[in-house]
């Protein structure tokens, strides 16, 4: 995902931060969001997988890392946005049963522990989505979006969220 919005330049029309989850957030990634969120005062959005991981992956953004939950505070970006992929999305952007994957039972115990997370209590409508996920037992990747065309991603998917305004 990161090197399709670099290759198209996806930046230069949309003057937002997207950060795409791969793996962990390591302390100088989520120290340089916090530090260009306050400085540019423009919006955080989270691109990540649609599966536990991808909302654990954006935990760590907002609410910082439980290891080291004593320096959370200078790491944090408390207001960052989940743009997708959203299990919504899967349906609302018609994406493939091909596609989608079905979720593994450690997939579905992680799910189930998320909801019992703070962060995920304060927001309604990220419980609505990690509840449809655990219902549907399905995940999906963002790499599901180019199965519509490699520049899927860039040219409709996230013009049309952020056009709507659609993230939460």
């Amino acid at each position: 995902a990161f090197m399709r919005l670099a290759e198209d330049r996806f930046y230069n029309k949309y003057p937002c931060v997207i950060i795409t989850g791969k793996g962990s957030p390591d302390v100088a990634t989520r120290l340089f969001l916090k530090r260009m969120k306050q400085t540019l005062k423009i919006p955080v959005l989270g691109l990540v997988d649609s599966d536990p991981y991808g909302l654990k992956i954006l935990s760590v953004y907002m609410s910082g890392s439980k290891n080291m939950s004593y320096d959370s505070a200078s790491l944090t970006t408390p207001d960052i946005k989940w743009l997708g992929v959203r299990p919504s999305d899967l349906d609302r952007y018609n994406i493939p049963e091909q596609c989608r994957l079905d979720m593994e039972p450690t997939d579905i115990k992680t799910g189930q522990q998320l909801l019992q997370e703070d962060f995920i209590k304060a927001n309604p409508e990220w419980i609505k989505e990690l509840e449809l996920m655990l219902k549907t037992k399905t995940k999906a990747e963002i790499q599901s979006l180019s199965s519509f065309g490699f520049q899927y991603l860039t040219q409709v998917y996230l013009p049309r969220k952020l056009r709507e305004g659609d993230w939460i």
